[in-house]
């Protein structure tokens, strides 16, 4: 019998990630395609989920013939992504409009709307998640009352890996994380609640059935097969939000494990052998059936480095900027950065707050503001830790992942 191998994609903020592994777990192939997130607006933040699926189309052919293996050798297909990503989905299966991201904030005045039409504290008691710029019942809500020429013609609300399950099945699906982290269900009830829907003017009919991550969801399609190399009829399972997968593949396994996720966003996962919720904090389903994560998540961390990169790095790359500022003092010599670019999520939840370079003097380089920018994010991170602690939660062991974490300059500053 042939080498069989697994193939993971991953809907992330800046690339979608191919990966082809053995059954042991070991990495064959990997192929990244960029994704380019669009902020038309302040407070906005979208992706075109076609680029996604052109990424997948163009990115999985390219890592099987990297690894020089055929399309029937691949056992299984599972995709992570962003969450909770929101896309509108027409009875043609095709995006109505660009996806809003979970780091979008232009639903501000919804939010409020939202507050003042339930009990708070009950609502974060069944959902385990504060009203905030996350919450996907506020965009729905705006998405109603600005685009209703959109909102109409919904058929499905999806996530990112959610949809190109979707694509690639046929099938619409929701995995269990998008359902928790969405603010529309209850973590008791394990089932949509009927008074945040109604806010958010849409119905049960337009949420598709949710899945635990290794659930099969479907087969690959004739037409998917066709698009993307891969061979029909090969299972396709829920898969799981990227900072999900992210903290069990590198072990944040046993309660008491932190992962540090330097991401597009930056993440702070904790897992839990038992449920509990903070209302600075997000939760999460772990992978593995029974525990939880209880998360923190910034809703710019790695963008704004890529910003900062693409603006006004004059063509360096990653390692070249790490290069340069290798040697700025920690400090930055009383250059601050507060890294809050697209508002912020935990732990303050201000989708007003502004990114702000301070104290800078003509002594001042580009390395200095390279440098403080991760410092900026650093005491983001930092940030978490402390309302973890003040919580009375314990960390055992810590975890870095992610492109972040392949820079020694960032991991440096992060410890």
């Amino acid at each position: 019998m042939s080498q069989q191998y697994l193939l993971g994609i991953d809907i992330g903020t800046t690339g979608t990630k191919i990966l082809l592994v053995n059954t042991d777990g070991k990495i064959i192939a990997e192929v990244n395609k960029t994704a380019t997130l669009i902020s038309p607006y302040a407070n906005w933040a979208e992706e075109d989920p076609n680029e996604w699926w052109n990424n997948v189309c163009n990115g999985v052919p390219e890592c099987l013939k990297k690894a020089n293996i055929k399309a029937e050798n691949i056992l299984s297909v599972g995709v992570s992504g962003m969450v909770p990503t929101t896309i509108l989905v027409g009875n043609d299966g095709k995006p109505l409009r660009r996806s809003i991201q979970q780091n979008d904030a232009r639903s501000i005045v919804e939010i409020d709307e939202f507050k003042a039409k339930v009990d708070e504290q009950e609502v974060f008691q069944k959902t385990g998640s504060a009203i905030t710029q996350q919450s996907v019942g506020p965009k729905l809500y705006w998405l109603y009352k600005n685009e209703p020429q959109f909102f109409e013609q919904t058929r499905w609300v999806m996530g990112s890996y959610d949809y190109i399950n979707f694509l690639l099945t046929d099938n619409p699906v929701l995995e269990q994380n998008w359902a928790l982290e969405s603010g529309l269900f209850d973590i008791h009830k394990k089932d949509w609640d009927d008074g945040i829907l109604k806010l958010s003017c849409i119905s049960r009919s337009q949420l598709p059935p949710v899945y635990a991550p290794s659930d099969i969801i479907g087969k690959v399609s004739a037409k998917a097969a066709q698009q993307t190399g891969l061979k029909e009829g090969t299972s396709v399972v829920a898969g799981s939000a990227d900072h999900v997968a992210s903290a069990f593949s590198v072990g944040v396994k046993q309660n008491g494990d932190l992962l540090v996720k330097l991401g597009g966003a930056g993440d702070i996962l904790y897992s839990l052998d038992k449920l509990a919720i903070n209302e600075a904090l997000f939760l999460d389903y772990h992978v593995i059936p029974g525990l939880y994560l209880i998360n923190g998540c910034m809703a710019s961390s790695g963008s704004i480095i890529k910003w900062y990169r693409d603006t006004f790095g004059a063509g360096l790359d990653y390692p070249e900027l790490d290069a340069e500022a290798w040697n700025i003092p920690a400090g930055s010599d009383g250059l601050i950065l507060l890294p809050y670019f697209i508002g912020e999520k935990t732990p303050i939840f201000d989708t007003l707050a502004r990114g702000v370079f301070f104290g800078m003097t003509l002594q001042h380089t580009r390395a200095h503001l390279y440098k403080a920018i991760l410092e900026g994010i650093s005491f983001g991170f930092f940030h978490h830790i402390q309302v973890l602690s003040e919580a009375g939660f314990t960390i055992n062991r810590v975890r870095v992942s992610n492109g972040g974490a392949r820079s020694k300059l960032w991991r440096q500053v992060t410890s």
